[in-house]
């Protein structure tokens, strides 16, 4: 991922970006960028989700062959959970 993708994503995203290399998890010859949302704003996870990949297909050449998605509580009665309503997503490119 070079520098200027890293810029375009995150003026493209409405949550915070954060970037680590890694491997693939298949394969730990390949080196990857692991890119983190943290998303405060989109009201549920399912959209939380889709924002993060429509950032990252816009930009050419990147792609997402991973995805991580943290376990979440489930609401009382059915109800908001009256937790945080911070949302983050991983994937790694």
């Amino acid at each position: 991922m070079t520098e200027q993708e890293a810029v375009t994503l995150k003026e493209t995203s409405r949550a915070d970006i954060s970037f680590a290399s890694d491997t693939l998890p298949t394969n730990a010859d390949v080196t990857v960028t692991r890119i983190s949302f943290e998303d405060e704003v989109t009201p549920t996870l399912a959209e939380a989700i889709e924002a993060g990949f429509e950032a990252v297909k816009a930009i050419p050449g990147l792609s997402i062959p991973g995805l991580s998605v943290p376990a979440q509580p489930a609401a009382a009665d059915g109800g908001e959970d009256g937790g945080s309503t911070k949302e983050e997503v991983e994937v790694t490119s």
